[in-house]
This record gives C-alpha cells, sequence and structure tokens, in this order.
C-alpha cells in the first residue's frame, strides 16, 4: 500500500478528513522551506503538497506566482526540489508528498528520468496542472512502475464525460477545485462543493480533495464535512511573503506552523459530534 492509500485508509479510520498543505520548494529559500515543511506534520499537517517552482504559473493566483519568483531568483529548480524532498525523508518516512507544478521542466529532464529520480527521492505523487488527459499517457507510464501517483485536477466544469476519462489512471486521490479561477483569490462554498465531491468519488473510487478557496479555519472546516481533504496553500505562503514585507526579525517558519496548526484544528474537529 503505497504512503498516500495508507494514510487515507488510516484517516477514513478515524472518520476524519485529511488536511493537506501547499508550500513552494525554495520560498523565501531553500532551507527555511525545508524547515517549514519538516515542521508541517507536526503542525496537523496529513500530507504535503510541494510545488515545483515555474516562470510561468498559469493555475495560480499572486500569491504563489511571486512564491515562484522568489523561489526561481532564489535558485530553486527541479533537481533542488527533490533535493528537499530527499532531505524531509531522512527524519520523516511516512508522510506522503505530493509535487505539484508544470509541464514543461518535467518534460526537460525527461518522464522516465524524473519518475526514475522522484521516486528515489520519495515522492509520493504528482500534480501537473497544464498537462490535458489526452496528453498524460506517457506520463502516466513513466510513473505507474515506480509508484508515484498521477493525480487529477477536476474543475467545476468538467462534465461526466471528460470526467470518466479523467480519472482512468487517477490514483491516491483526485483533487477538486472548488472554484472557477486561480488559486488564493475566490473562497470556496461548502454548500456549493458537496455535490461536486460526491459525483467525482462516485466516478473515480477516491477520496477526492478540495482545493483552491480555503483561507479560514471555518471554510476549511466546511469542506471537511463533505470532501475527503482539505487542501490549503496561499494561506500559508502569505505568511511568509507578510515577514518579508515587514522586514522584522519574525520567525517565518513558526508563523506558518501556527497557522497551519489553526487550520488542522479546524479540519480535525470538522466532524466531532456526527452521528
Amino acid at each position: 500500500m503505497s504512503r498516500i492509500d495508507a494514510k487515507f485508509a488510516a484517516l477514513a479510520t478515524e472518520g476524519r478528513a485529511a488536511f493537506i498543505t501547499y508550500i513552494m520548494a525554495g520560498d523565501p529559500d531553500a532551507a527555511t522551506a525545508l524547515e517549514i515543511m519538516k515542521g508541517l506534520p507536526g503542525a496537523g499537517a496529513d500530507l504535503i503538497e510541494l510545488g515545483m517552482p515555474f516562470s510561468d504559473p498559469m493555475a495560480e493566483g499572486p500569491t504563489i506566482q511571486f512564491a515562484a519568483q522568489r523561489s526561481l531568483a532564489g535558485g530553486m529548480s527541479v533537481t533542488g526540489t527533490l533535493d528537499t524532498v530527499r532531505a524531509f525523508r531522512k527524519d520523516d518516512d511516512t508522510t506522503p508528498v505530493i509535487l505539484m507544478g508544470y509541464l514543461n521542466p518535467v518534460l526537460n529532464r525527461g518522464f522516465e528520468t524524473f519518475a526514475r529520480d522522484a521516486a528515489a527521492a520519495g515522492v509520493d505523487g504528482l500534480i501537473i496542472v497544464d498537462c490535458p488527459t489526452e496528453e498524460s499517457g506517457p506520463l502516466a507510464d513513466a510513473l505507474e512502475p515506480v509508484g508515484i501517483s498521477l493525480i487529477r485536477l477536476v474543475a467545476p466544469t468538467t462534465d461526466d464525460a471528460r470526467l470518466a476519462l479523467m480519472v482512468r489512471r487517477t490514483s491516491g486521490f483526485v483533487y477538486y477545485v472548488s472554484v472557477a479561477g486561480v488559486t488564493g483569490v475566490k473562497e470556496a462554498d461548502a454548500d456549493a462543493v458537496a455535490p461536486a465531491v460526491a459525483r467525482v468519488r462516485a466516478a473515480s473510487g477516491l477520496p477526492v480533495a478540495v482545493g483552491f478557496g480555503i483561507k479560514t479555519p471555518e471554510r476549511a472546516a466546511g469542506v471537511a464535512r463533505v470532501a475527503d481533504a482539505v487542501v490549503v496553500g496561499s494561506v500559508l505562503v502569505d505568511e511568509i511573503a507578510a515577514a518579508i514585507s515587514s522586514g522584522s526579525n519574525e520567525n517565518v517558519t513558526q508563523k506558518v506552523l501556527s497557522k497551519a496548526a489553526a487550520l488542522a484544528k479546524a479540519v480535525c474537529d470538522a466532524r466531532v459530534g456526527d452521528a
């Protein structure tokens, strides 16, 4: 059983949703990003999405666009991202790690080489935002033999016919984009999300994670009641940006982990008392 499958199975037994955190590799610098990543499980993260910085992140709002710029300016790369995962694995062999990024850097490295290197580093899943389902066969062919899940993004505009096509070679979980737009701009509404989550779960037979619009503990708790996982990213990255812009000596890592802990508690407690 993969780390992702094992985690969702354990949480299903506990009767709660997973809390998935997103940070960008190399933001605000490689050492701090690794320190934050190492602290996230202790703050309540069940799975971690690690962004691979890219110069043209079309699915991202300003928060993560700026994070990618900071990361690239600091010299972060695909190799550096994998080194971050490898360093994380020295102390944590159980928390699932999913890389999230764009096709060009992976294509440049070569699908088989990337898959081999990612598996060796300890990567469990991959989300490639701009890889169309119809063109993803070669990538899936490279990932499946090394045990890395290809995780799809399903949008509010995805119809049933396309959904059936998308989930054929998806594993681990399905990522439902709660809003029609980019990350960190609009806010998710649990009542609007619930029917879509049920539809995606029925079509895929997999857990459904919801992201792209969850900024507060209240929103996180609402989504946790209807989905299998809650993904939070921009609000954590905002803590890094705020510390940088203030020019203060605040501990960036502690600010991010404190925010993550508050959101994790909301997700963990969301179903308490449910029949």
